[in-house]
C-alpha cells in the first residue's frame, strides 16, 4: 500500500489521536521494508522483527509527540537505523563504534535513500564474496561472526600469522575495489573504516 502526502497526514493524526486503526495501517504499509531494511543492517531476521517491533512500541508510546509535517517514512528508517546502533552498543562490543564513525554513519544514512542503501550494502556484500576463498573465509570469521584471531586459527588449523595475513590481503583488496560511498557502507556494515589499519 502506498501512502500519498494526503494520507500519511491523515495517519500521523490518527496515531497521535491513538486511533488502533491507524497503528494497524502503519504496520500493514511499512513493517517488510523495515524488517528487509533492519535484516540488510544486522542480518538477523529475528533481530530485525525486533527492532521494528521496538520501533512501533515507541512510536506508540510517544504518538501524541509527532510532528504533524514529520517525514513518516523517513522517520521510521531513522528510527530502524537508530534501534541497528543500539543493538550495536549494547551486544557486540567487537563492532565498537566510536563516536566519530556514528556520526558519519548518520550523515550517510540521512543522504541515501533506503533503496539506495540497500544496493550499496549488496554491492559491498558482493566484493567481499570475490575475495580470495581463504581471504574471505577468515574475514568474514572476524568480522562478521567477531571471533579472535587466535580462535580463528584453531577453527582453520593454520597460524595466527596466516590468519593476520589472510585479514590484511582481505582489507587491501576491499580498499582497492570499493569507493568512498561504498566505504561508508562498509564501516555501517563491520564498524570499522576501510582507510584504516585492519
Amino acid at each position: 500500500m502506498k501512502i500519498d502526502h494526503f494520507n500519511e497526514k491523515t495517519l500521523i493524526n490518527g496515531l497521535k489521536n491513538g486511533e488502533s486503526l491507524a497503528y494497524t495501517q502503519l504496520v500493514e504499509t511499512y513493517h517488510n521494508r523495515l524488517c528487509n531494511y533492519a535484516n540488510e543492517l544486522i542480518s538477523d531476521t529475528d533481530l530485525s522483527e525486533d527492532i521494528v517491533q521496538n520501533v512501533y512500541i515507541k512510536i506508540w508510546k510517544k504518538r501524541k509527540n509527532l510532528k504533524d509535517d514529520v517525514d513518516l517514512k523517513n522517520y521510521l528508517y531513522k528510527s530502524v537505523y537508530n534501534g541497528f546502533i543500539d543493538y550495536y552498543r549494547r551486544n557486540r562490543p567487537v563492532f565498537s563504534l566510536e563516536k566519530l564513525h556514528i556520526d558519519t554513519l548518520v550523515a550517510f544514512v540521512q543522504e541515501e535513500s533506503e533503496n539506495s542503501v540497500e544496493r550499496l550494502i549488496s554491492q559491498v556484500k558482493i566484493e567481499i564474496e570475490n575475495l580470495p576463498p581463504k581471504c574471505k573465509r577468515s574475514f568474514v570469521l572476524s568480522k562478521q561472526e567477531g571471533l579472535s584471531n587466535i580462535e580463528i586459527a584453531e577453527h582453520l588449523n593454520i597460524s595466527t600469522k596466516t590468519v593476520e595475513g589472510h585479514i590484511t590481503k582481505a582489507f587491501s583488496i576491499l580498499r582497492k575495489t570499493l569507493d568512498a560511498k561504498l566505504n561508508g557502507v562498509f564501516l555501517l556494515l563491520f564498524g570499522m573504516d576501510l582507510k584504516q589499519k585492519a
